[in-house]
């Protein structure tokens, strides 16, 4: 039933799906770990143009300039450095 009135659908029909078409919404669903009815509507959204960004995928470089950045051999340093440093000694926790 579609609602224009509460802006939202509640649910929708699709008729004469393929047998091809209906197995490859499945594998794709497990492929992703998600719902046969969430890969369905995000391929709806993408189709139309409506699909959201999320916003925590979003990369952000408006303080680059006053902040620095890091390039990739930075960060790796910096990265190995921390991860060193938060290695657990057992004995110590005896």
């Amino acid at each position: 039933m579609i609602s224009f009135l509460g802006v939202f659908m509640k649910a929708v029909t699709i008729r004469g799906v393929e047998p091809e078409v209906a197995e490859k919404l499945k594998m794709v669903a497990r492929e992703q770990g998600k719902s046969v009815n969430h890969v369905i509507l995000e391929l709806i959204k993408t189709s139309l143009g409506v699909k959201k960004e999320k916003k925590f995928l979003r990369k952000y470089d408006d303080l680059d300039d006053l902040f620095g950045r890091w390039d990739d051999d930075e960060f790796k340093k910096i990265n190995d450095a921390i991860t060193t440093q938060r290695q657990i000694d057992p004995e110590l926790w005896k």
